[in-house]
């Protein structure tokens, strides 16, 4: 499928999607929305495919978030079922995800950024939940997954007071894992990407399901008896890979991984 919103490219076995609507900051509209939600659909389709990447075309923003200009002119409103960006709402991604932020994430741009894993900023990103100051509220994950990132006094100073955060404050609160120039972000961020690419992807994707699940579970003992039902970790246990890597470190050799 050919893009007009949004960029996407394969190095390898990461996926680099690229939000491209500069001109407006690249704040998403319907169009785009569902465009991430092909692209994001055959990412996770794809078992080439290991690790993806979220960034913003130019130099001023990673996502302003939601496009009031559009929703005030009466544009065409709505977004598939995987929610804003086709991620806000998409909880079976065992794949990981790092965000690339290289500029304003505002509303919708942070809750994009929190739907990933990881948070890679330039030293000129800003995070904000501005929602309350046009009468909206973060409603795309921000008021929940903020608050579970980095804790609930933590984040309420930062829903109650829709206040801006840099870069090297969302790292101290904890929500930001890396902070770089904004020249080095691209190739900070793919290190990362690159360094996960090295370990077992089977195994990744059952860690990534087991914490999340785990969450969600009543209790810590609940979490441990039941992540074996997960499908990522059941999917571990059956896999090649799960042979693959003791025979290696048995053998002294680097792992050869199939994903499957």
């Amino acid at each position: 499928m050919a893009y007009e919103f949004i960029k996407v490219d394969r190095n390898g076995p990461i996926t680099t999607f690229t939000l491209n609507r500069p001109d407006v900051m690249n704040a998403m509209h319907s169009p785009a929305h569902f465009e991430m939600d092909d692209a994001v659909n055959t990412f996770a389709a794809d078992p080439e495919q290991w690790v993806g990447i979220v960034t913003g075309a130019g130099e001023r923003a990673f996502s302003a978030g939601n496009d009031l200009k559009h929703q005030a002119t009466g544009g065409k409103m709505g977004s598939p079922p995987s929610g804003f960006a086709g991620l806000t709402s998409r909880y079976d991604l065992t794949k990981p995800l790092i965000a690339a932020v290289n500029g304003v994430a505002m509303g919708g741009g942070f809750e994009i950024a929190l739907a990933c894993d990881i948070i890679i900023a330039s030293d000129k990103a800003v995070f904000a939940l501005p929602e309350p100051r046009v009468g909206l509220a973060a409603l795309a994950g921000g008021l929940h997954r903020l608050p579970r990132a980095i804790g609930v006094k933590r984040a309420m100073s930062m829903i109650l007071t829709a206040r801006r955060v840099s870069a090297a404050e969302g790292k101290e609160l904890g929500f930001v894992a890396e902070v770089t120039s904004a020249e080095d972000l691209m190739r900070v961020a793919n290190e990362w990407a690159k360094g996960i690419c090295e370990l077992g992807p089977m195994s990744i994707r059952a860690s990534k399901e087991a914490v999340y699940r785990g969450l969600d579970e009543p209790s810590l003992e609940a979490a441990i008896k039941g992540q074996n039902r997960y499908p990522a970790v059941a999917a571990l246990f059956t896999s090649e890979d799960f042979v693959e890597g003791p025979l290696a470190f048995s053998q002294k050799r680097a792992p050869a991984w199939k994903g499957r």
